[in-house]
């Protein structure tokens, strides 16, 4: 397997920085995040240092973990250790005559990028806390306490789930908050069936480990944004199978509501993390001052009702 370090470079405006892969090359003509192999005996943060000042000429001053990616081609197996580059000297340029640029972020999925890259590119796109909302008795209640948790942890991605209302119901409730000024600027991710989130020409949708597993296609959801929840390594798997773009990873600590289910733990979930190839919330029992710890494992962030609503 080749190990590889890439880099998600932002110049602070909200750009992210790609480089074309010479047509000549393995994946030929495609964007990528910049990077190289890791030697023989080398750091993957030293490889990364290297590999930048050698192609674009930047000197990385700061750096953290994004995400880790096995990736299995027909004709290769590579691992991409990726970084989130905060901090760097020098102006990037392509130095092997590479074709670069900087890319706003609303503009990353209009580029191709290999196979292996998809995963950093949702990566960079996903948030680091994804709120999950409570039970309400009112879509009036929803949106205000939506609206509260939003502002009060800087939230910008939310999951409508409310199973207590029927598909007529919840169609209702997600018109409603579509309409609603206050929440325009956020991410609405739907948590129903494939048929309905279609029907409401949903973007993102979050399916249950029940709907995952009785999914047979990536293709009968017409959005962009697919997540599931995942209980399991089996669970997992199907979820890569069928090219979800994250996922949740859950119960790591006992709930309130369910006390009695029994817990991944943080080990558990490590070692899944580390057989997946896609991003990676933990779910279950998560506070705010879970974030760091949970992204020390590999995750994506977190996930939460109680962590943020109260």
């Amino acid at each position: 397997m080749i190990h590889v370090a890439a880099a998600v470079i932002d110049d602070g405006a909200g750009n992210i920085f790609l480089a074309k892969r010479p047509d000549d090359k393995h994946q030929g003509g495609l964007w990528e995040f910049p990077g190289g192999k890791v030697e023989p005996g080398e750091s993957s943060e030293v490889a990364l240092a290297r590999e930048l000042d050698e192609e674009i000429g930047i000197k990385v001053n700061q750096v953290e973990s994004l995400i880790q990616i096995p990736y299995h081609y027909s004709d290769k197996s590579v691992f991409l250790d990726v970084f989130r580059v905060t901090g760097f000297s020098g102006e990037a340029w392509g130095r092997e005559g590479q074709e670069v640029r900087w890319v706003p972020l609303n503009e990353l999925d209009s580029y191709p990028f290999p196979a292996a890259n998809k995963p950093i590119l949702n990566a960079v796109l996903l948030p680091d806390k994804l709120l999950i909302t409570k039970a309400y008795s009112s879509v009036s209640g929803c949106i205000s306490g939506t609206e509260s948790a939003i502002n009060a942890f800087s939230l910008t991605w939310f999951m409508l789930r409310q199973k207590q209302l029927s598909e007529e119901g919840y169609a209702h409730w997600v018109r409603t908050m579509r309409a609603a000024s206050q929440l325009n600027n956020r991410r609405l991710i739907l948590s129903c069936s494939v048929e309905l989130a279609n029907s409401l020409k949903g973007e993102a949708l979050h399916l249950t480990s029940q709907r995952l597993m009785a999914m047979s296609n990536r293709e009968e959801f017409s959005g962009r944004f697919l997540g599931a929840s995942c209980h399991s390594l089996e669970e997992l798997n199907k979820a890569q199978l069928m090219q979800c773009d994250y996922v949740t990873l859950s119960p790591i600590s006992p709930t309130k509501s369910h006390p009695s289910t029994p817990v991944l733990g943080w080990k558990a979930a490590s070692n899944i993390i580390a057989q997946a190839a896609l991003p990676v919330f933990l779910l279950g029992g998560m506070n705010q001052s879970d974030l760091m710890q949970a992204k020390s494992i590999g995750a994506q962030g977190i996930a939460g009702i109680n962590a943020w609503c109260s």
